[in-house]
């Protein structure tokens, strides 16, 4: 997981996207549906990154089998506190196959959803760009 949470820290977009797996989900805690695939989730977490500010992991729990991770965090976005959490799952080659994300408080869920809604349009368009170069 060291890999993953570097990427994100240091905003190397596309070295996340290269710790995903093709048949990546990812379940937002503002969508009802899972979002698949890794052009797509790659972008989604693009959008994250220009709608949260000051994101900082601040703890990492690992399972026993070293297949699921927890990657505690917080960020503000809209001017709200936000903290959550994310859980990851690596496949058989190391990469993320399942991605969940729960944050917390409710205030702060509704300012996420309302950036990223906003974001959404600019998401699809990188997804499809992506998806279209073979990723």
């Amino acid at each position: 997981m060291e890999a993953f949470r570097a990427a994100v820290e240091s905003g190397d977009h596309a070295a996340i996207g290269e710790l995903l797996a093709d048949d990546v989900v990812f379940t937002s805690p503002v969508a009802f549906r899972p979002y698949r695939g890794r052009a797509l989730t790659a972008a989604i977490l693009r959008g994250v990154a220009r709608v949260f500010e000051d994101f900082r992991y601040v703890r990492e729990i690992s399972g026993g089998d070293g297949r699921d991770h927890a990657l505690a965090f917080r960020a503000t976005v809209s001017g709200l506190e936000i903290e959550g959490c994310d859980f990851l799952h690596l496949d058989e080659d190391g990469r993320i196959d399942d991605f969940r994300v729960m944050v917390r408080p409710l205030s702060a869920a509704k300012a996420l959803a309302e950036a990223m809604g906003a974001e959404f349009a600019r998401i699809a368009a990188e997804a499809e760009v992506e998806a279209g170069d073979g990723a």
